[in-house]
Parts: C-alpha cells; sequence; structure tokens
C-alpha cells in the first residue's frame, strides 16, 4: 500500500518529494531546514502537517549498554534490511504487541528465538484479548502472531533484571515472581512501547499535553494550537498505524479546506483511539521495571552518566551543568525519557523547553544557514 501510494505521489507534478532528507531546524514562519548527504535547503511554507511518527522506550538496567542490546523495533528493523540474524540466540523483552511484531520478524529471517518476556500480568494479558474482538482486524493479526509463534516460549509478568557479558552480551538474568534464571544469548530485544516525537512540534512553540511523555495537543480536524500546522500519527498519541492514516487524511483534507470529508473520517478515528487506549491501560509498565536502575548503572549513553550521579546533581539542583546530561548526539530522546520514568520527582523539563537546534546532528555548513537553493529530490 506505502509503495502504491509513494508512486501515486511522485507522478503528481504538483508535488515535490524529497527523498532522503530530514529536518534538522524548524522555526514558527513555519520553515524547515532540510538536509541530506548531498546539501540542504531551507523550505517556506503557509501550511504545515508533522508527522514524525515516535521512538522506543527502553528503561535503564544493569549491562543495557552492552553490545548486543538493542530496541525492539531496532533488531527488526535491522533485521527487515538484511541484517545477518539466522542462527543467533534472540531473547525479546519488554511489553505489549511490538513484541510480537518483531519476533514474528526474526523468526521468519532465521533467528533462534529463544523467548518473548512480557512484563504485563496474566491477568491483564486475559483482559486485552477478551477486549480484542472489537477490533477483528487486531484480533486476526494477534492470531496470526499466535501461530508463527506456537513454538516460542511466552512468558508474563516477567522482565529482564540484568544483561551479563563482558565485551558484549553472553546472557540475560531474567526475573519472574521473585526467582530469577540466567537465559545464555546473542541478542537481546527490548522495548516497553512508543512516546511521541514531539521536538519538532515544540520548536514550533505548538501545545504540548502534560503527560509523562507528551503528545501535541490537536483539535478535531488535526490543527495543533499554532494556526496551519496540524499534526497527524504517533505525535499526537500512540494509537497504531490504523489511526495514523485516518488522522493524516483527516489533516489533509482541512489543509486543503474539505471540512466535511475530515469530519466524515472522525467516527473510524475515535475507533481506533479505543484501541490504543485498550493497549496502553493493559500493557502499562510496572513500578519494578523503573527500579532495575542502581547507582552505577548509565543512564545517559551519550555522555556515560550513571544514575548515581544524576541523584547526587539533583540534589545540587542542576542536572545538565554537572553532569552533562541530554548533552549527547541524542539530545535527551532516550535519557529524558527514561529518566522520567525512573525518578519523576526530579521534574525534567518538558521536551517544549529542552529543544534546541538542531533537531539531530548536522554538518556545520547547515548550521550556519549556507544551505543550497534546491535540495536535492
Amino acid at each position: 500500500m506505502f509503495q502504491r501510494t509513494l508512486r501515486r505521489l511522485q507522478a503528481n507534478d504538483r508535488i515535490t518529494y524529497f527523498r532522503g532528507q530530514r529536518v534538522v531546524d524548524c522555526d514558527p514562519c513555519p520553515a524547515l531546514m532540510i538536509e541530506s548527504g548531498l546539501g540542504s535547503a531551507r523550505l517556506t511554507g503557509g501550511s504545515l502537517i508533522l508527522a514524525p511518527g515516535a521512538r522506543e522506550l527502553v528503561l535503564p538496567f544493569p549491562g543495557w549498554t552492552l553490545p548486543g542490546v538493542l530496541g525492539a523495533a531496532g533488531l527488526q528493523a535491522l533485521a527487515k534490511s538484511g541484517w545477518p540474524v539466522r542462527g543467533r540466540r534472540v531473547v525479546l523483552a519488554g511489553s505489549g504487541p511490538l513484541l510480537l511484531a518483531s519476533a514474528r520478524t526474526l523468526k521468519q529471517e532465521g533467528a533462534h528465538l529463544l523467548a518473548i518476556v512480557e512484563q504485563a500480568s496474566r491477568r491483564e494479558i486475559v483482559r486485552f484479548l477478551a477486549e480484542l474482538p472489537a477490533w477483528p482486524a487486531k484480533a486476526m493479526q494477534t492470531l496470526t502472531f499466535a501461530r508463527a509463534l506456537a513454538r516460542t516460549p511466552y512468558t508474563t509478568d516477567a522482565w529482564i533484571a540484568e544483561a551479563l557479558g563482558e565485551e558484549r552480551l553472553e546472557a540475560v538474568r531474567i526475573v519472574r515472581h521473585g526467582q530469577s534464571r540466567v537465559v545464555p544469548c546473542d541478542f537481546l530485544g527490548t522495548s516497553l512501547g512508543l512516546i511521541p516525537n514531539v521536538e519538532a512540534a515544540a520548536r514550533l512553540s505548538c501545545a504540548l499535553n502534560g503527560d509523562l511523555h507528551p503528545s501535541v495537543c490537536v483539535n478535531a480536524y488535526q490543527e495543533t494550537s499554532r494556526p496551519g500546522i496540524y499534526a497527524a500519527g504517533e505525535i499526537t498519541g500512540i494509537g497504531g498505524v490504523e489511526q495514523a492514516r485516518l488522522e493524516g487524511a483527516i489533516a489533509g483534507y482541512a489543509l486543503a479546506g474539505d471540512l466535511q470529508r475530515a469530519r466524515a473520517l472522525a467516527p473510524r478515528r475515535a475507533y481506533w483511539a479505543r484501541f490504543g487506549a485498550c493497549v496502553s491501560r493493559h500493557f502499562a509498565i510496572r513500578d519494578p521495571l523503573r527500579r532495575l536502575a542502581g547507582p552505577e548503572t548509565i543512564l545517559c549513553r551519550c555522555e556515560d552518566v550513571t544514575l548515581g550521579e544524576i541523584d547526587a546533581a539533583a540534589g545540587c539542583g542542576s542536572l545538565k551543568l554537572l553532569t552533562r546530561l541530554a548533552m549527547g548526539p541524542c539530545q535527551g530522546r532516550i535519557c529524558l525519557a527514561a529518566l522520567a520514568e525512573v525518578r519523576p520527582g526530579y521534574g525534567t523539563v518538558t521536551p517544549s523547553g529542552t529543544t534546541r537546534p538542531p533537531l539531530f546532528p548536522a554538518r556545520l555548513e547547515t548550521l550556519a544557514g549556507q544551505a543550497s537553493e534546491e535540495p536535492s529530490s
């Protein structure tokens, strides 16, 4: 479906499609600074639809920085792109349907899937399955996953307490009901779900909600608090691909002035929003996972800042100044999200207060504003 849509867009002479570009900065005009391997450019326009998607949430635990420990979706993407996993021993751990999707891909690519470790309780899984028939397509998808993974051990009420190894991952320690077991493995894919990418919206001064992991506030037509700037997909809250497609269509119709067609999609959007809420409710992160990291556990991977150093700096009231927390290449995308979970009382600044240019590491000529006239499409 994506490829068909892409071909239609590329064939439309009213649409310019920029391949291999990323937005490295934006300002309230609205204007975007985009960059590729060939150059950079500044794009301006009267209206804008933001759809930057989401990223995985991973909470720190001892050994999580060892080579061989990856995000579950990241490991899935690598396997899809040809990264060799055939015959490699893999454990997947975390929470939510994403684990099943990743597991199926890895198994199709020949990985030796040792275990799927789900932190949600058996009771919550049963309740989720009881509600699932309200979304027949998702029920069928889950059944497909179950058949494909029928011989793969699936454990509930469990999580990874520690990743073990010297130079790289050698094994994981799985805890369930107070008892632990060590499972030798080559790769660990871990994910506790997704969180919205709101950095660009924050740079554009769009209002965010007050959630622990904020999303962008939008009206019935997907318009943000900034007139002419719309948002669609996971940036407005995690709801899945079906909800994201509908939000994109609503935003497109609204921006084009076809409010009637936009309104007609509202019931379907609400239908899929209920599914997203169902997943969030039954796969909510449990408190023990927030307590796995110890004082020596690295929380900020970019700058090698431990949780103990953060605790000490928090008492002085200056986390960033004393620790360089969130000042590395990821600019807090991993560590601030994790810190919000493991130390919510520290009041880490929300993305609206921390987002500074550039949004991603960029070349000096781009930052200096020496953009070419036209980016390579």
